[in-house]
């Protein structure tokens, strides 16, 4: 039995579980329309991610995906923090606010929650993919035996590989084009920045697991090219963010609309990590006199929160993380049903299937 086939998909679509974008309405509405939809809770609680899961429980019957982050444990530097915080403060005043006196780890890893593994066996969602890494061997095989179908990102073949070794069940191809952060085991580690053409070919032909297309994917037409190169399916994350059940704010959709979309920027300015984000004020700010190194992630994303926040309440929505593929230009604004109907058709259309 396929990956598609084992989800009850009619779709090979995979709805990306972009952080501030998707929720329990949009990945609900991507999943009865036959793909399979996301929810990401990397930002929440064992008790917050209980809750949305129930609720996105409580919209669909069919298979979703939860989504954590895996990441390595945060270094905290005061002396770093204390020079970031510094550089930022000529902008929290420009918005008449004062910077944090101090910086929190403020995301757990799915590494270190004993909590959100617990809850996670106990609802046994239809799919957990992880980002950033992968869990431990004995969290792995407990999702097995409660009947989880496991994902991982992978940006390199080895990541691919490492991620077959630790006997999970498919891997999501993530290029450089892809919105978002970008899923590297150890940002610390050079990245080669592989497109999602070449990428995708690598794990294909150099890994035995089912491969999900992903990064710079809009449509059907992407769809299809995703399946010549041998995934099993394609993973869209900026095409739904300007669906109106995502959670992206009005700022955040009009820029996607905006000149910004055609010059999306890989920063670690808003949250310490490489992710790729519509051009704004944040992202301008890279490579600017005297720009310090940010902090650890998750703890540079307590800054840049923050400073968002006090330049919305001003009516500024520059610092927000905007995040958004390559193919920005490219997205509808349309309920994600009919998103997702539309994309079926213009595959459909591409492989003279009906």
């Amino acid at each position: 039995m396929t990956l598609i086939d084992r989800l009850g998909l009619s779709v090979p679509l995979v709805q990306a579980p972009m952080a501030g974008v998707s929720t329990p309405a949009l990945a609900a509405a991507v999943s009865n329309g036959g793909a399979l939809g996301s929810i990401a809770v990397g930002a929440t609680d064992a008790a917050g991610a209980r809750a949305t899961i129930a609720e996105l429980r409580t919209r669909t019957n069919r298979a979703f995906n939860v989504n954590v982050c895996v990441h390595g444990e945060a270094r905290a530097d005061p002396g770093r923090e204390a020079a970031w915080l510094e550089w930022l403060k000529p902008l929290f005043a420009e918005f008449g606010a004062e910077p944090p006196k101090a910086l929190r780890t403020i995301y757990k890893s799915f590494a270190d929650d004993s909590d959100m593994l617990a809850m996670l066996l106990d609802v046994a969602p239809p799919v957990i993919s992880f980002h950033f890494g992968v869990p431990s061997a004995e969290a792995i095989a407990a999702f097995r035996a409660r009947g989880v179908l496991t994902l991982a990102t992978a940006t390199s073949l080895d990541e691919a590989r490492a991620i077959e070794a630790a006997g999970l069940d498919a891997v999501v191809a993530q290029g450089i084009e892809a919105g978002g952060h970008r899923g590297v085991f150890d940002p610390a580690v050079p990245d080669g920045g592989l497109g999602t053409m070449a990428l995708t070919r690598l794990l294909v032909r150099n890994t035995r697991l089912p491969v999900v297309a992903a990064g710079g994917i809009m449509d059907g037409q992407g769809i299809s090219a995703a399946l010549d190169l041998g995934a099993v399916a394609a993973q869209l994350g900026t095409a739904f963010i300007a669906c109106p059940e995502s959670s992206a704010d009005d700022g955040y959709r009009a820029a996607l609309t905006g000149p910004g979309a055609y010059h999306t920027v890989l920063t670690r300015l808003i949250s310490g990590r490489p992710a790729r984000a519509l051009a704004n004020r944040f992202t301008a700010l890279a490579g600017t006199a005297a720009t310090p190194l940010p902090p650890d992630y998750p703890i540079a994303y307590d800054a840049g929160k923050a400073l968002h926040m006090a330049a919305r309440e001003r009516g500024e929505h520059g610092f927000g993380a905007q995040w958004a593929g390559q193919g920005a230009p490219l997205a509808r604004a349309m309920p994600a049903a009919a998103l997702v109907e539309t994309l079926r058709a213009e595959l459909q259309a591409c492989r003279g299937t009906s």
